[in-house]
């Protein structure tokens, strides 16, 4: 098995806010492999550019009225399956050690989100949840492109196989914000009936969002959002930027509605690759990140069970 290359990682929020693991209620698991992308490179650094700019975050939550990272008691966790200097990782070999990895931090308790890294990466990381228990979850995809293609590039792990790999595994999945397929999965997505939340339908719909929420047949979810989901002009450091993306408050607004009305059992960011010279698009990520511990948080309590107990 591959285990991480360095214990060095700089901590998310910074070495003020990282808790010992055994105390932790999130962990943060930095995956910067990268071995497929077709357009822009890059994504392997994501996970330390993103944990960079964290350290440049207020701790305090304005929409949530709170120092959230505190109740969170955040971990960083090692890097896996670490493509960096030249090291070369197979697809194989990537999904065997973050499904191992997962594995264990679900077996632990921890509240997981990982950091990508290409989006084939989420393959072994829904595996994980999907041996961890038999009841059945939706994975909810925020993401610019279909990624439903059976193969590409002579590879069934390709980044823009990685939904098709989690239908394989009988998932039901909510596509939000797409607006790039092929044919191949514009006729899968009619075959299956999958209930995709165009992002044609976003900008022109105002209810758009419950029905997104009435669309998801399960109480269990797992949220995967690639950053091109993202309009550009809020993230432009991602592979294959296409326009008409989610705003800010969309996203964040989607979000934070998910966690009060459904038991989200994890999530991962993915595909930021970085721009030369800009820090727009990590920053952005690692408060999108923020954002997530901070509504999970609130879903669990944690905020005002800790003010009762401090009290």
């Amino acid at each position: 098995m591959l285990v991480q290359t360095s214990t060095t990682v700089q901590p998310f929020l910074g070495s003020e806010i990282k808790s010992n693991y055994e105390a932790s209620r999130v962990v943060i698991l930095p995956i910067p492999y990268e071995a497929t992308t077709t357009y822009r490179k890059g994504c392997e650094n994501g996970p330390d550019d993103l944990l960079e700019a964290s350290v440049q975050l207020e701790y305090y939550d304005d929409e949530l009225d709170g120092e959230i990272c505190w109740a969170a008691q955040i971990y960083t966790h090692p890097q896996i399956a670490d493509t960096r200097n030249g090291q070369v990782v197979t697809s194989e070999q990537m999904l065997q050690v973050t499904r191992e990895t997962v594995s264990q931090l679900i077996q632990d308790d921890k509240f997981v989100i990982s950091l990508g890294g290409e989006h084939s990466i989420t393959t072994g990381i829904v595996q994980a949840y999907r041996d961890a228990s038999p009841e059945p979850f939706t994975v909810i995809q925020i993401d610019a492109h279909g990624d439903m293609r059976h193969e590409y590039e002579g590879s069934i792990h390709n980044h823009a196989c990685v939904m098709r790999r989690v239908l394989d595994m009988g998932l039901p999945t909510l596509p939000i914000a797409i607006r790039a397929v092929c044919q191949e999965e514009a006729d899968l997505i009619k075959a299956k009936s999958i209930p995709v939340i165009w992002a044609r339908e976003i900008a022109k719909d105002p209810d758009w969002m419950e029905k997104a929420i009435a669309a998801i047949p399960t109480e269990r979810v797992f949220i995967t959002i690639d950053l091109d989901g993202l309009d550009p002009t809020l993230i432009p450091g991602v592979g294959t930027p296409e326009p008409g993306g989610l705003n800010w408050y969309a996203l964040t607004t989607f979000l934070r509605r998910v966690f009060e009305t459904h038991q989200v059992i994890g999530c991962d960011v993915m595909e930021l690759a970085p721009v030369v010279d800009s820090v727009v698009s990590q920053f952005t990520a690692a408060k999108l990140v923020y954002k997530l511990i901070g509504y999970q948080a609130t879903a669990k309590s944690w905020v005002r069970l800790d003010k009762e107990q401090d009290g």
